[in-house]
């Protein structure tokens, strides 16, 4: 037997946000089983925590989707550093990831995390392509600040501007155009794209990842950290973010993200609440 528990993130409420499963104490279950437990529950992330290498920290964390483990995700270190604060630790905590130890801060139920994961770009996919994976037209996408770009802080996006919200609204992703972008641009997820609209300071984002086993994101921290470094690149000037995710699936989800002075770093912060917990039964 294996407890777990089960938080709904970036959201004040249940029945929002995105579904998230942290087993707190790891350790007994086999290793040769954490994919399998992951895909069982088939959220797009599920969290096993450890003890620290490092006695410094609070706690090490492997992070799994469906389909793999990665290095770093946003909604799984909100909703453990959650989890973790609710249980007992306390509410400053250092949790080690797959890109480095990661500071993590928790407050009546609002976690935020800063990552220093430096921006990368991995490439520009082809307009058209991104546009028949998000099931619209290429008179669809904002090329004002910036093409569809391939970019991430740890975890790898197709990022598109669109041109307003009717259009981020009628995106239905095209599992082939997606199949066909992942093997041009193979990176840690395959061919995952944040559509995104913005007025001021608000975003109006949604996150298809289907050939991930995540048709539809509801909230994507990941996705949010590498916006806002990209936008901060792009402009030269300090983001202040409100994220608006999952409205229309029916999981509304808030994310705030910012930038972090010269260096670019960038925290992203939002609620997270408990739904249920159990046990989990592995053959040993």
């Amino acid at each position: 037997m294996n407890t777990y528990v089960v938080y709904d993130v970036f959201t004040d409420r249940r029945f929002g946000g995105n579904q998230l499963a942290v087993f707190p104490d790891a350790g007994p279950l086999p290793e040769a089983q954490l994919a399998a437990i992951a895909r069982e529950f088939n959220y797009s992330e599920v969290v096993f925590v450890y003890p620290p290498d490092d006695l410094r920290h609070s706690a090490r964390v492997r992070i799994f989707t469906p389909t793999r483990e990665v290095p770093f995700a946003g909604h799984p270190l909100i909703g453990t550093a959650v989890a973790l604060a609710d249980l007992g630790f306390p509410a400053d905590m250092i949790l080690e990831t797959g890109v480095g130890p990661i500071p993590c801060t928790v407050a009546q139920g609002r976690g935020s995390f800063t990552t220093t994961t430096p921006l990368t770009r991995h490439g520009a996919p082809d307009p058209a392509l991104v546009a028949r994976a998000l099931g619209l037209t290429v008179a669809n996408l904002d090329g004002t600040v910036h093409p569809p770009v391939q970019a991430g802080v740890g975890l790898t996006f197709v990022i598109a501007r669109l041109t307003d919200r009717d259009a981020l609204r009628r995106c239905q992703p095209d599992v082939a155009a997606m199949r066909e972008g992942a093997a041009l641009h193979p990176a840690s997820l395959d061919f995952a794209t944040l559509a995104y609209v913005t007025q001021g300071n608000m975003v109006h984002a949604r996150m298809f990842a289907p050939l991930d086993n995540i048709p539809e994101d509801p909230a994507t921290g990941s996705a949010a950290a590498a916006l806002c470094a990209l936008l901060h690149d792009l402009t030269g000037q300090p983001q202040d973010l409100t994220i608006h995710q999952g409205v229309d699936m029916g999981r509304a989800s808030l994310i705030f993200a910012r930038t972090d002075g010269p260096t670019g770093g960038v925290t992203i912060a939002g609620h997270a609440v408990r739904t249920m917990e159990g046990q989990f039964f592995v053959d040993e």
